[in-house]
């Protein structure tokens, strides 16, 4: 005689929890399971205990934990980030997502209920909450949500094993992928066969035994029609259930040691992310004998955590404008090989190497020459890993080394002999100006608005002297107080502190400071992104009193510069267009007819946000905008980035030559655009030598919006000073200048 199963017509329905199952199975049963849990929170401890061993990060992670917790979890149920550029992806883990969370939410209840159950029979009144509307609500929802979950795990194995996603397969991959989706799906798929199997077993009609559960009806009814009668479900349905129970336990012990562990470690990741990160690195300490990556363990806590964060979705490869071009970096394997080589020395017999090297070490030193710190991989990863901040570290390395190219050490010593990466005369730094009719103000002699940062390309770069010429006519026009620092202005640093010479940065950042603090003005306005991501996000982060006793740093500030924000930042498109916006520059969006394609600089767009002041500027001057394909936060690097624009690279395709191909053949327009709109200078210097190499010098024009405002302004009959150098011309200087 079978044990009855109620229907939904009885006033207290509910159903047997441990039906056919014995009370020694019973034990046996909760006995695994606490070997299990056993297994699992052993080996989580051991798993966080590790990144005690890191090195402290640079800043706090858990300040406000509450609030981070709150804000990674509105992050993580949302998929926010699974869906950018992966409608399907995001869906699918959505549905994996929330499917899971509901079954072990429902498996919560049914633990709880059980242990109330016992409680109450030691009070002598056996009781149950799982019964009448909350059983038939509870039935509904896992049913809804378990469908889901088998749903997601379904088109999981289908872009993986059938239409092999190509972004799913590296050569990281390995049974833990496998294990992780295919015993997800066996558990949801079991879990509706033993629902259906119980429905069968109940020996009566079988759409009025659990009709709510729809799921579990449709699979009794499948079930009955192969043939299968109570007796046979009754026969069945221990096997199944041990089955079930013993795959659901090996899961559970798994977690730590396995892919699976991506559930605890990413949501960690989510909580300790950096809102800047990228945007700003870490700062090195003023001492020595620091090491940048000697060893795994020179590495943060952080660091670590982003290592097992990773779930080798690929989507950081995906994105990466230096894998596309050919350049042997892969960001996903960069950071799943120091993972690798971190778990083979905490497993006994693991060889030591060194950590980056030109040749035998965990990462090749080519690799991180190949990274143009564009953070698309940053921006593409749904789990927050900032990969930058590894890469940082070992450009640095590389650098104590000496392992870097003659190119860069070139670079790094007109830096340190001329204060520019061109190598040239201080004094000449403002000769750009010579060529105009009106003189640009100097900030060290007079009280300025604005105190104009022009950078090294726009001072040095014949190209782009054309666009500093034309900028400064546009401040003249609105009659802004505009200054510059002329031969006092030095570079930045951005560019070779991405590539890893943090000690130049540091010493080129103190100097510049010094030069801002003896003059007087209200806010900055830089040229180029680089110099603007530096400005507003770099060096207010420099404790310069840090360094002050170091004979290498010539610099007199001490302390903080800027480190409350009240000196604002700008890049000079977000104030000509407030100039455009108060009518100082006039221009009512006829002027010019030209057809044209925008594209984002990385340290305007993913570094810092910037999209629309751009934009709002071409299309004031009346130019037909069309967005190319890949736009915004989806931006593709010109290859200028990370220091490329001085390195000797092999590349299949140079980036600047992928993204004009694009503007010509797959924006809207297509054929029909006649410029190439950019707003930074190496952007120019890149896509000028890309307009060469690639052929496009009969197809398109490159030009920056300052051109354009420019040309827009004369068109209209406004007044504007005049330059002895053919503005239109577009010679550039070659990418290794």
């Amino acid at each position: 005689m079978l044990p009855a199963i109620p229907t939904q017509a009885a006033d207290e329905v509910t159903r047997k929890t441990f039906w056919l199952i014995s009370s020694y199975e019973k034990v046996l049963f909760y006995f695994l399971a606490t070997v299990a849990v056993f297994v699992f929170a052993h080996g989580t401890y051991r798993r966080f205990g590790r990144y005690a061993e890191g090195s402290e990060d640079w800043f706090d992670r858990l300040d406000d934990l509450p609030g981070r917790i709150a804000s990674a979890a509105k992050i993580v149920a949302s998929n926010e980030k699974q869906f950018n550029r992966d409608l399907v992806g995001g869906l699918m883990h959505a549905f994996i997502l929330w499917g899971f969370l509901t079954l072990l939410i429902a498996t919560t209840i049914l633990f709880v209920d059980e242990w109330y159950r016992v409680f109450t029979i030691a009070l002598g009144d056996r009781q149950s909450f799982w019964v009448g509307d909350f059983y038939l609500s509870y039935q509904l929802v896992t049913d809804a949500l378990g469908l889901l979950f088998v749903v997601g795990l379904g088109i999981a194995i289908w872009r993986r094993y059938v239409v092999r996603t190509e972004r799913l397969w590296g050569k990281h991959t390995n049974w833990e992928d496998a294990f992780l989706v295919w015993s997800l799906f066996a558990l949801g798929v079991g879990g509706f066969l033993l629902e259906g199997l119980r429905i069968v077993g109940a020996g009566e009609p079988i759409p009025t035994v659990e009709p709510v559960s729809f799921v579990g009806t449709a699979t009794a009814l499948g079930l009955a029609a192969f043939g299968m009668d109570a007796s046979a479900a009754a026969t069945v349905y221990p096997v199944a259930w041990w089955s079930h129970a013993l795959l659901a336990f090996l899961f559970i012990a798994a977690i730590p040691y396995a892919k699976p562990f991506h559930m605890l470690s990413s949501f960690a990741n989510v909580v300790t992310r950096d809102e800047k990160a990228g945007a700003r690195l870490p700062g090195i300490p003023s001492d020595l004998d620091a090491t940048n990556a000697e060893s795994i363990d020179d590495f943060s806590w952080k660091e670590l955590l982003d290592q097992d964060a990773c779930t080798k979705c690929g989507r950081c490869s995906s994105v990466c404008p230096a894998k596309a071009s050919g350049r042997p970096l892969d960001p996903r394997d960069v950071i799943l090989d120091l993972k690798s080589y971190r778990e083979s020395l905490e497993r006994e017999g693991g060889e030591e190497k060194e950590i980056v090297a030109a040749d035998g070490g965990v990462i090749d030193a080519a690799t991180m020459e190949s990274c143009m710190a564009c953070m698309a991989c940053m921006d593409a990863c749904p789990v927050e890993i900032e990969h930058l901040q590894s890469f940082t570290r070992l450009n640095r390395q590389l650098t104590d080394q000496g392992d870097i190219q003659p190119s860069m050490q070139d670079v790094f010593q007109n830096v340190m002999m001329k204060g520019n990466t061109f190598g040239d005369s201080p004094s000449a730094r403002a000769n750009w100006t010579d060529d105009l009719e009106f003189e640009v103000t100097d900030a060290r002699e007079t009280e300025v608005e604005y105190l104009w940062y022009v950078g090294d390309y726009p001072s040095y770069d014949d190209r782009n002297k054309k666009v500093a010429r034309s900028l400064a006519k546009i401040f003249e026009h609105a009659d802004v107080e505009v200054g510059i620092l002329y031969e006092e202005e030095v570079y930045d640093g951005n560019d070779i502190r991405r590539v890893g010479e943090e000690f130049l940065y540091l010493e080129q950042a103190g100097t510049l400071v010094d030069s801002f603090e003896a003059c007087e003005y209200q806010k900055i306005v830089c040229t180029d992104p680089h110099s603007y991501n530096t400005f507003k996000n770099e060096y207010p982060e420099i404790d310069f009193e840090e360094f002050a006793d170091d004979p290498m740093m010539e610099f007199e500030m001490e302390g903080f510069w800027n480190e409350d924000g009240d000196v604002e930042v700008y890049h000079w498109t977000q104030a000509v267009e407030e100039l455009v916006d108060t009518g100082a520059v006039a221009l009512d969006g006829t002027e010019l007819d030209y057809t044209v394609t925008y594209h984002d600089p990385c340290h305007l767009g993913r570094y810092n946000d910037e999209y629309e002041a751009p934009r709002e500027l071409v299309t004031a001057t009346g130019c037909d905008l069309h967005e190319m394909p890949r736009n915004r936060a989806n931006s593709f690097c010109c290859g200028g980035g990370g220091g490329g624009l001085w390195m000797e690279l092999d590349e299949e395709e140079k980036p600047s030559e992928e993204r004009l191909r694009e503007a010509l053949e797959d924006t809207d327009a297509g054929g029909a655009v006649e410029k190439f709109v950019v707003a930074c200078p190496m952007c120019m210097t890149m896509y000028e030598d890309g307009r060469k190499t690639g052929d496009f010098e009969d197809d398109i024009e490159i030009v920056d919006i300052a051109e354009l405002i420019v040309e827009a302004l004369e068109t209209s009959g406004a007044t504007i000073s005049a330059s002895t150098d053919a503005d239109a011309s577009s010679d550039a200087a070659p990418a290794d200048d």
